[in-house]
């Protein structure tokens, strides 16, 4: 078999879907785009809860560093981070001239320790960034937001709308997570500002692609804040090219020299067609996640747990510790699953181990938690494009070079 480890679940319906918008005549940031936004807004709303402002951009990545800017934090200003995540987390926080401080994990977890967070906050602190991994809730929003509360006589906030929120600000790297819940809530509902992607490897995807999703907040104009990330992603533009297809309405202007990531409506075409089959979509991986569980259960090895009573997991990524294995053992089963035509991966080689962050001065060894996760992880493939017959290759696949390293390793 040859099974890739993360193909786009691409139908009929997206494709009649973005040939619509070809049809149309309007392929670029439009009506699709404006509908996919509402509909994404209600699909992360429970019953009852604020109502969700949602924004689409042109990546998860964007919309994080976009996030920044609307909020006004950028040179002079720190920003806390998990040394478990991939780059772009990171990365946004250098592009608004604002400097990172990363943190490590819980032991054995893969989860940003808040108790470091706590011990990172400074005057210079606007914001933490919280990451969803694996299609995980962060399980320490609430301890997060509780620390932004204890330290608010460190924050002093440099505009109205840090103003309004008078502490740090609370944000989710939500790429994997849509979708997700924790303790009743919704990803959307639970951070200030939740970012999620909606890459061709996603479970949600438009080829490229995100969202920033935010519950309407008491001292914000949330219209104007809309409208903000109009500006920064549509190079500061005071009308997009929707507004001015009105009778007389060509006249713009431009009030800054802003950016340009908006999404267009043939990525949100993909989007709308997506979001319909989403529920079964997340049935799917559940499915698969939980037949993985089951015929792990008597392999050394430890996984992460995507569902229990309070969490109900996106199931993104079925992430492997190979207990008791170096990195190289754990690059060794890799290498064997590939010769049987499985292709498997690594989430994530910490920050401080690549050359970006070790010439900003992190090192790997500040992070012992972290590494300790790093050093035995390797992930499974998990998509909806998966058939029955291939779960049971990849599990028993996996389970034959488990026990074939196993007896290997106890004849030493």
């Amino acid at each position: 078999m040859n099974i890739p480890f993360s193909p786009p679940d691409i139908t009929e319906a997206e494709i009649n879907e973005v040939a619509d918008a070809l049809r149309s005549g309007w392929i670029t940031t439009g009506p699709k785009t404006k509908r996919f936004e509402k509909e994404m807004a209600q699909f992360c709303q429970t019953e009852g809860a604020p109502s969700l402002m949602a924004v689409a951009l042109g990546s998860a990545t964007a919309c994080m560093e976009m996030t920044l800017r609307v909020m006004g934090i950028g040179p002079g200003d720190e920003v806390i981070t998990t040394a478990y995540t991939y780059t772009a987390t990171c990365s946004v926080i250098c592009h608004v001239g604002a400097t990172p401080v990363l943190v490590d994990t819980l032991p054995g977890s893969f989860d940003m320790d808040p108790a470091q967070v706590e011990a990172a906050i400074t005057e210079k602190t606007k914001a933490v960034i919280c990451v969803d991994l694996a299609g995980i809730v962060y399980p320490y929003y609430q301890e997060i937001m509780e620390i932004a509360e204890r330290k608010k006589s460190l924050f002093t906030a440099g505009n109205d709308r840090q103003r309004a929120f008078g502490r740090i600000l609370v944000m989710a790297d939500a790429a994997h997570a849509f979708g997700a819940a924790r303790g009743g809530r919704k990803a959307g509902e639970i951070a200030d500002f939740t970012c999620f992607s909606f890459h061709a490897v996603k479970n949600l995807t438009t080829a490229e692609g995100g969202a920033v999703i935010w519950p309407r907040r008491d001292g914000i104009d949330n219209e104007e804040l809309y409208h903000e990330f109009m500006l920064l992603s549509l190079h500061g533009q005071s009308k997009d090219a929707l507004a001015k297809t009105k009778l007389g309405a060509w006249e713009y202007d431009i009030v800054a020299p802003y950016y340009k990531c908006n999404m267009t409506d043939i990525m949100a075409s993909i989007g709308l067609a997506q979001l319909k089959r989403y529920p079964e979509l997340l049935r799917r991986r559940k499915e698969i996640i939980q037949r993985y569980d089951e015929a792990f259960k008597e392999l050394d090895v430890t996984v992460l747990e995507h569902y229990t009573e309070k969490t109900h997991s996106s199931g993104h990524l079925y992430l492997v510790r190979m207990n008791g294995k170096t990195r190289e053992e754990s690059n060794e089963v890799i290498t064997r699953m590939a010769e049987a035509g499985i292709a498997a991966n690594v989430h994530y080689k910490p920050l401080p181990m690549m050359t970006a962050y070790k010439n900003m001065g992190f090192d790997i060894t500040d992070f012992p938690n972290a590494f300790r996760q790093f050093e035995n992880e390797i992930t499974l493939p998990l998509h909806t494009c998966l058939k029955d017959e291939q779960v049971e290759y990849v599990i028993n696949t996996f389970c034959d070079i488990m026990y074939a390293t196993a007896k290997s390793s106890a004849s030493r």
